[in-house]
């Protein structure tokens, strides 16, 4: 069974850092590039990054740009989304999903973990 699942959301003033993990299992991971992506109801579905499957290309959205940083390790399965100076329009339903390179379409997606960003 493959499982995504997206931990380290919560609340969070503006200015202040989280730090998200997708954990991830039941395909070959190192093969799979990976994806951040939130989604809001009033924006609807946004990419934010990505990452080639051996961790040497990453690419960003531009307003992300400089405040995330994306990153992987294949002996844990895991991918990261570190997120510094958040801001409250970074509120949102951050999920992970797993691409195969050269295909557009996700293969898998997680549920998402909540990320508010609120005085």
């Amino acid at each position: 069974e493959v499982q995504l699942v997206e931990s380290g959301g919560g609340i969070v003033q503006p200015g202040g850092s989280l730090n998200l993990s997708c954990t991830t299992s039941g395909f070959d991971f190192s093969t799979f590039e990976m994806n951040w992506a939130r989604h809001t109801p009033e924006n609807g579905y946004e990419w934010l990054s990505n990452i080639k499957t051996d961790g040497s290309v990453t690419n960003y959205k531009e307003s992300v740009k400089g405040r995330f940083t994306i990153s992987r390790d294949n002996s844990k399965n895991t991918v990261y989304l570190q997120m510094n100076n958040l801001k409250p329009e970074d509120t949102a339903l951050y999920y992970c999903a797993a691409k195969i390179p050269g295909q557009r379409a996700y293969a898998y997606r997680g549920q998402g973990t909540q990320v508010t960003v609120s005085s």
